[in-house]
């Protein structure tokens, strides 16, 4: 583990990136990335607070998330939230260069996390690092770093905002560091986010030699109705703010590796992404009124419906403080960016409920990708955008 820093850098987003790209944080793992950042802001003057919370394995043994709380200056709180874990690289045989070597090829920052989403943190600390002299803390800054977004997302974020309460920490505004540029820096605020449910649809039948199917029940042709009647469902026509919401089957699954038995059950799992013209009992609805529509045998074949919700859909409606973010990209990109609700889910979805949150970082067009990558000009660019925001919000919203 390197923690070694050079002070004389810390306005320099490349250096901070490099640095945080090394650390092979693939989740729930930190390998020191937080550390590192605990380090930097510490020197930048910022009071920092670990929040390690939970137990990843799920097999009694102590395995925490690192998660961390920074802060500095008194009164209303600009927050910059994160996280430093990141997918996993796949085969890195594949990748140009090292996964986690952040090199330069082409103008391109190559490396897992380069784009989701070490890059934007490490422009919002070079960003804060360049404007600490015009700094006169009559504002709060802050940054709320979790290990635990690309997973679970248990013990980051989620677990953080107790705490804060705790500690009698409000946050006024928040930007989350998400890649929200689909192809070019500055052209999408996401303003909030569609919700997110989980599903498992179980059928059972009755299990049985292949030969003799008059003396089992099938549950695969059942399932295959209902696959076909959920999948053709229009849920809604979206709204001013949401697409529509849909639900897609992720997976099917018998269990089964023998080749003359009818199998006792099969399960399906979809995810369905909604708007808020939905709710996770209205969807539950439209799934059994769908299913029940569905022509089978009732007396011998039997379903279940499990749902997991792992996040609200939500809107921040636009206020002074997304004009501010609008007129900064304006200013260093030239484009007026879209306001969006489009693609996953974010750590937004809890932040939401304390304070009013956006998303605006790097382009994500490879993110999770081999050779995930950024532009190093985009980089810069970024950063110039961060100054501009902290340097609006305090003449502007204090």
């Amino acid at each position: 583990m390197n923690l070694s820093i050079d002070e004389t850098k810390l306005s320099d987003p490349l250096y901070i990136a490099k640095k945080l790209i090394r650390f092979p944080s693939e989740t729930p793992k930190d390998e020191g990335a937080l550390l590192f950042i605990e380090e930097v802001l510490s020197l930048l003057g910022f009071e920092c607070f670990r929040m390690p919370s939970g137990n990843v394995d799920g097999e009694g043994k102590e395995a925490l998330v690192n998660n961390l709380y920074a802060k500095i200056g008194k009164g209303k709180n600009l927050c910059f939230a994160g996280h430093t874990d990141v997918v996993p690289a796949g085969n890195k045989e594949k990748w140009s260069t090292s996964p986690f070597g952040a090199e330069i090829l082409n103008g391109n920052l190559i490396g897992r996390g380069a784009a989701d989403m070490k890059g934007s943190i490490a422009a919002f600390i070079a960003a804060f690092s360049r404007y600490i002299i015009d700094y006169d803390k009559s504002f709060c800054l802050s940054f709320l770093l979790t290990g635990d977004e690309e997973g679970h997302a248990k013990h980051g974020t989620r677990s953080m905002l107790p705490k804060l309460k705790e500690m009698g920490e409000k946050i006024n505004h928040c930007i989350v560091g998400e890649p929200t540029n689909p192809n070019k820096l500055g052209e999408m605020i996401k303003i909030g986010r569609r919700g997110s449910l989980h599903g498992l649809l179980t059928v059972y039948g009755k299990e049985g030699h292949v030969a003799y199917p008059q003396k089992a029940a099938n549950p695969l042709p059942i399932m295959s109705k209902f696959i076909s009647a959920l999948s053709e469902v229009e849920l809604d026509n979206g709204n001013d703010h949401f697409q529509p919401s849909n639900l897609e089957f992720i997976s099917i699954d018998v269990g089964n590796n023998i080749t003359n038995v009818i199998p006792l059950k099969i399960e399906s799992k979809f995810n369905i992404r909604f708007n808020t013209l939905q709710s996770e009992s209205s969807l539950k609805n439209i799934i059994k009124n769908t299913i029940e529509k569905v022509a089978y045998d009732k007396n011998i074949f039997k379903w279940e419906l499990e749902s997991e919700l792992s996040g609200e859909p939500f809107i921040t409606e636009p206020d002074n403080f997304i004009n501010i973010v609008e007129k900064a990209i304006k200013k260093n990109t030239g484009i007026e960016p879209e306001l969006s609700t489009s693609g996953g889910t974010s750590d937004a979805r809890f932040i939401k409920d304390i304070c009013n949150v956006i998303e605006f970082g790097l382009v994500g067009k490879t993110m999770h990708q081999i050779d995930e990558s950024i532009k190093v000009d985009d980089l810069e660019q970024l950063t110039n955008i961060y100054y501009d925001i902290i340097k609006k919000y305090q003449y502007n919203m204090c």
